[in-house]
């Protein structure tokens, strides 16, 4: 039985038998209606860390306020609608709509003077293309010095037992790997039925121009950060992967508007040794020209994407969209989005399913599964595939399981952690003919099967292959 179509029937049989409780019976609804929503990516990290300047990049347009405002200490849904429109919703009382003000392009929220700790939530419709398959979750900082704003958005990602987690996927930022980050991606971590897996979050190493002093080559010397970190005992465990992205280059990138192109080819054209020396600092560079220009230019770009764009400009970029284009291509933007669609959108209907039953558990648990739904339940998760592959996935990069290295590598790219799509998981070309992934499928077969006979491997490591010939098989069958 398909997994999507197991768990709304076991949701109808839970909203029968829970019909006398129209509280629970309503939040089992809102289940079903989930399961038909776009994918709920949450953006979470801590303060400073650059989560409202990448959702704009994401979503292509100014739509998260980046000041320090009220709005910033809200969780805040960003979902596709066909007109632009904002609603709080209020702890208590009902929802009000809020005025849809833009100022120089960017959206502005204001709260009407309620305070931020008595807002739920606020949700902004926006018509987006980004945002038709995807809506994002913006949440306050952790770790900030405002204990209540740090506890809104752990209360949003670990709630307690009546109000499971809203979100069905992760995008964790930071700066660097600091111990707050590292405990928080443990708290976060799934603990107990379908769970111990980090397959959900990928961590973001945000504002990846500042490594390095903002030189031109700061996103190498990231994206090689971002690497090591993938590997790191502290992350492989608790993310799925690491990707590093210079969030207000990629958004200035997608919105660079031509009075702005205008003042950096002007700046292209001055001696290079001048320019250089100006930007050394944002002092020096604010102090060569105290106009608002320079300031504007500093705060739309800062001063990594000042020398690039300028840099981009002499080498020949010379009319705006060149320029927005590099600036985007160069943001790590691009490898985000990738990622995002692999890993996220590819098990979009399994992690659907996956947050749909993690729900419905609350909801047993919480009454010592007195309607016995508890079996069904089980029976789901235990004979579902796709979740033996995310526990086996998880516990391979926790270290919960252990193969030899290169076994381990092929395991992993088998069970979906490159990919969802069998070319993917077997290591081919996307576009690879069909007579080719059968081959291989076939060939890996034969290898895994020889693999969990093997007498040198525990039981541990032996069930572990049985699974991957289990995958094997499943890419096999519709062939």
């Amino acid at each position: 039985m398909i997994l999507s179509h197991a768990v709304r029937q076991v949701l109808h049989t839970a909203l029968a038998a829970y019909h006398d409780q129209p509280r629970v019976a309503e939040h089992l609804r809102h289940q079903l209606r989930r399961l038909d929503e776009p994918l709920r990516v949450a953006i979470a990290g801590k303060v400073k860390a650059g989560k409202s300047t990448l959702l704009n990049a994401l979503v292509g347009e100014a739509v998260a306020p980046t000041d320090a405002g009220e709005c910033t200490k809200v969780v805040t849904w960003y979902r596709n609608g066909p007109a632009p429109r904002i609603v709080l919703y209020p702890k208590e009382g009902g929802p009000a709509a809020l005025p849809v003000v833009r100022r120089d392009g960017a959206l502005e929220i204001d709260l009407g003077g309620t305070p931020a700790e008595r807002v739920d939530r606020l949700v902004v419709d926006w018509p987006a293309q980004s945002l038709r398959a995807t809506t994002l979750i913006d949440t306050p900082g952790v770790a900030s010095i405002n204990d209540g704003v740090s506890k809104r958005t752990v209360r949003f990602l670990e709630p307690d037992d009546d109000t499971p987690t809203e979100a069905d996927a992760v995008l964790y930022l930071m700066r660097h790997l600091h111990v707050a980050d590292a405990e928080f991606l443990e708290a976060f971590r799934d603990q107990g039925v379908a769970r111990a897996t980090a397959v959900n979050t990928v961590a973001v190493i945000s504002r990846a121009d500042e490594i390095g002093a903002g030189r031109l080559d700061a996103m190498f010397a990231a994206r090689a950060i971002a690497t090591r970190y993938r590997s790191e005992p502290a992350l492989r465990g608790l993310c799925q992967n690491v990707v590093a992205v210079a969030g207000l280059l990629a958004h200035t990138g997608r919105t660079l508007r031509q009075a702005e192109f205008v003042a950096l080819a002007e700046l292209a054209r001055l001696p290079r040794a001048e320019l250089d020396a100006s930007l050394l600092s944002t002092d020096r560079f604010l102090r060569a020209d105290s106009g608002q220009s320079r300031r504007e230019l500093v705060r739309r770009f800062g001063l990594f994407g000042i020398r690039l764009a300028t840099s981009l400009i002499r080498q020949g970029s010379t009319t705006p969209t060149a320029v927005a284009d590099e600036l985007v291509a160069r943001s790590g933007l691009g490898e985000l989005q990738r990622v995002l669609q692999v890993q996220f959108g590819e098990r979009r209907d399994l992690l659907k399913a996956r947050s749909a039953l993690l729900a419905l558990d609350r909801v047993v648990r919480s009454d010592g599964d007195a309607r016995g739904l508890g079996r069904e339940i089980e029976r789901i998760l235990a004979g579902a595939h796709e979740f033996a592959e995310l526990r086996l996935l998880g516990a391979l990069r926790s270290g919960l399981v252990e193969l030899p290295g290169p076994v381990a590598e092929e395991a992993e790219r088998l069970l979906g952690g490159t990919g969802n799509a069998p070319p993917a998981r077997l290591g081919l070309p996307e576009d690879a003919p069909r007579e080719d992934v059968h081959r291989a499928a076939f060939d890996a077969l034969r290898r895994w099967q020889g693999q969990a006979e093997n007498p040198m491997f525990g039981r541990r490591a032996a069930d572990a292959c049985r699974v991957v010939v289990r995958t094997c098989e499943g890419i096999l069958a519709p062939s």
